[in-house]
């Protein structure tokens, strides 16, 4: 049982820190991402 949660809440950080790396470094706001000069709307 103890390997489980251990595997769990390994699991659990790895998910945490990667949310978190993505939010910090490679989101961009709306304004940045839709601006494209080719883009025809």
């Amino acid at each position: 049982m103890r390997p489980f949660i251990v595997a769990c809440l390994t699991a659990a950080v790895i998910a945490v820190g990667a949310a978190v790396f993505l939010n910090l470094f490679l989101q961009e706001s709306a304004e940045t991402a839709f601006t494209e000069p080719s883009a025809r709307i």
